[in-house]
């Protein structure tokens, strides 16, 4: 039986693939804070209904000593590194956290690695705002780098740090750039989530309107779901290589809206409010990702559509709202 240690287990991606790791006959191991462990009610709620067949071991990625303890006792054969400070916009507000936690977390996991289980699988949860102010348009695993957020300049250093302990120490470190990916299990500061969390509210009778920033951006939209199963065919390969992951096709934060509110039978255009201080200082206006290396190499492709995702979206917000819990 294969052993896996996620880093971020308890986020949406993370939660993905540990269900389909079990799935596959993995015994799953997971990093989560203390604090988890300790209210796993509401900072474990993406594992529950799965969670009595996970390992979950208390550590820090600010503690060095914590990863490589995991590491010593866990053995794992392939490491999935997807924990981070991620959301962009906070990203602005605290600068040295999101770069504190993000570059010395995936270093911490990187040297933890190489020292306590060399032959382990590395895989380092890139993203395509590493591209930022884009040079070409699609982007591919060859187009030059130029982030314009804190995240996004911690994630290109994650991204070095990967190659650099490929090349420099022979790890089997792969990553991949992965395009916007949502789902019901989004967290609700990010734009998708708060845009079909609001729709269900709306719908219900329980708000009117939804504050939204750069309805323009536009982004390449993809499903979480089908997202953890590239990461998971990346580290099947015999050679270690990076790889983008997108859709290809690209759609405008307006587009989602209104996708979104259409199911409910609703005109975003009277729901929805724009607030110029959810504008980014510098914003990233289109990402569009060619996945052709990942479709080839990996076999990989994407079948939810970007209509059917919002609609799931929506429909598992109204789901959730009807709970005794929200009622």
């Amino acid at each position: 039986m294969k052993r896996a240690l996620i880093t971020g287990i308890t986020g949406q991606d993370g939660s993905y693939l540990a269900e389909l790791l079990l799935e596959k006959g993995y015994e799953v191991h997971g990093i989560v804070r203390r604090v988890a462990i300790e209210d796993p009610e509401h900072r474990l709620w993406r594992l529950l209904a799965f969670k009595d067949r996970l390992r979950l071991h208390a550590a820090s990625l600010e503690s060095f000593p914590s990863i490589f303890r995991v590491f010593q006792d866990v053995k794992p054969q392939e490491c999935y590194h997807l924990a981070a400070q991620s959301f962009v916009a906070y990203s602005f507000e605290d600068e040295f956290s999101t770069l504190n936690t993000n570059i010395n977390g995936t270093h911490y996991v990187l040297a933890a690695l190489k020292d306590a289980t060399p032959d382990c699988r590395f895989y380092f949860a890139a993203s395509s705002e590493m591209f930022g102010k884009v040079a070409e348009v699609p982007q591919t695993e060859q187009t030059r780098f130029h982030p314009r957020s804190a995240y996004g300049i911690s994630k290109v250093a994650g991204f070095d740090l990967t190659r650099n302990y490929r090349e420099a120490y022979g790890i089997k470190a792969t990553s991949g750039i992965l395009y916007n990916h949502e789902s019901p299990r989004r967290g609700f500061e990010f734009v998708t989530r708060k845009i079909t969390s609001h729709v269900a509210k709306i719908k219900l009778g329980l708000a009117k309107e939804v504050h939204l920033g750069n309805l323009d951006a536009r982004r390449d939209w993809g499903h979480a779901r089908e997202y953890v199963r590239a990461m998971w065919m990346m580290l099947q390969q015999d050679e270690p290589d990076d790889y983008v992951v997108a859709t290809g096709e690209q759609h405008t934060v307006r587009e989602f809206a209104e996708a979104a509110f259409s199911y409910a039978g609703l005109d975003y255009r009277n729901h929805v409010v724009l607030d110029p201080q959810l504008l980014r200082p510098a914003e990233v206006e289109l990402l569009l990702g060619d996945a052709t290396k990942a479709k080839n190499k990996l076999g990989w492709s994407c079948r939810v559509k970007f209509k059917e995702l919002a609609e799931e979206m929506v429909e598992a917000d109204l789901q959730l709202l009807k709970t005794p819990r929200y009622r």
